[in-house]
């Protein structure tokens, strides 16, 4: 399960940004996560609650997961699409090759803090 050492990384990130903003507490931590980056929300929930607690800066944290869908565009005909699976064929033209535009993120978005 690498949500774990994921999580860990965006709580470690957020400290780091909630010290340099002379913060007590972090209340909300948003981060986008793609389809293609291969994150399991629940499991990253899940892994936050655990380790949010080590910390008396992110003990009362709230994690919000943003899901973004993946997006392509064809380079055979220009086409902006949304593939249903992991198969990134153009509903146009038929092409497989395609530019994979977003869906493979996963960052913090935002970070509030008091």
């Amino acid at each position: 399960m690498h949500e774990v050492s994921l999580t860990r990384n965006i709580l470690e990130i957020a400290l780091s940004e909630a010290v340099k903003a002379g913060a007590a507490r972090i209340r909300l931590i948003r981060v986008k996560a793609g389809a293609l980056a291969g994150v399991v929300p629940e499991a990253m929930e899940f892994a936050f609650r655990v380790l949010r607690d080590e910390n008396p800066v992110t003990a009362e944290a709230t994690l919000m997961i943003e899901e973004v869908s993946a997006g392509c565009r064809c380079r055979a005909c220009g086409l902006d699409f949304e593939p249903p699976d992991s198969v990134f064929e153009c509903p146009r033209c038929g092409s497989l090759d395609a530019e994979i535009l977003r869906g493979r993120e996963l960052e913090i978005a935002q970070l509030e803090v008091i």
